[in-house]
């Protein structure tokens, strides 16, 4: 059984969902994988390859451009985790009486364990709360605590894809601690939220991104 299909939840059988860049994915497993020596273990390696050349487009178009690098790179990365969440959610199957906390949780798994390929412990706290333990992440070793910052843009994305589908309106998503910044676990928490709270996540990503750029215009890294 692949890590992504493991939980323990009943209606997590029936959940049904898309694999992201499906056509890709099949030519992987079918033509590389069953057929050549090829060791899938490399693609941890091309993939940090791309995951520290995203952070360092980041960083040079704030130096470079300011405020409107910094945008026109952060909806880029919004407007990829939009469309994997689309394709992941299209004609995705909800089971009948699904909680909207099981959702949520299910949501996450798929994002942790297929798009971010991470390995996570998830729980259900309560019908308007859910968390995850990130238990190992590719970027770990090689992201600061700082650079973690991009992944709430296509987080965001993802999220958008949901509420577009009628999902997780009124849920937000935060961090309690990340394994860059010297935990030994990234833990996140979705709850249901109050008016107050439906933009902490966005309010946040403000504050990183002033502070981005603060450090852009000093010329140097966090």
């Amino acid at each position: 059984m692949a890590h992504w299909e493991n939980r323990n939840e009943e209606s997590w059988k029936e959940f049904r969902f898309n694999q992201p860049y499906a056509e890709g994915l099949g030519r992987l497993k079918e033509e590389v994988l069953e057929k050549t020596d090829y060791d899938p273990a490399v693609l941890w390696q091309w993939g940090t390859m791309q995951a520290m050349a995203v952070i360092e487009i980041l960083k040079d178009c704030e130096r470079e451009f300011g405020e409107r690098g910094q945008a026109v790179v952060s909806e880029a990365m919004r407007k990829v985790g939009l469309d994997v969440g689309r394709q992941a959610l299209a004609g995705a199957g909800l089971p009948e009486g699904l909680s909207e906390a099981e959702f949520a949780s299910f949501f996450a798994t798929v994002v942790n364990r297929i798009a971010y390929a991470s390995l996570e412990d998830p729980r259900i706290d309560s019908p308007d709360e859910v968390s995850f333990h990130i238990l190992w992440c590719p970027h770990q070793d090689y992201y600061s605590a700082f650079d973690c910052r991009v992944q709430r843009y296509f987080v965001q994305g993802m999220l958008d894809a949901a509420k577009e589908a009628g999902l997780l309106t009124d849920w937000q998503v935060r961090f309690t601690s990340t394994i860059p910044a010297g935990a030994p676990t990234c833990r996140f928490v979705l709850w249901r939220a109050d008016d107050d709270e439906l933009s902490e996540w966005e309010k946040y990503s403000e504050a990183l991104e002033k502070k981005a750029l603060r450090i852009a215009r000093k010329g140097g890294d966090e």
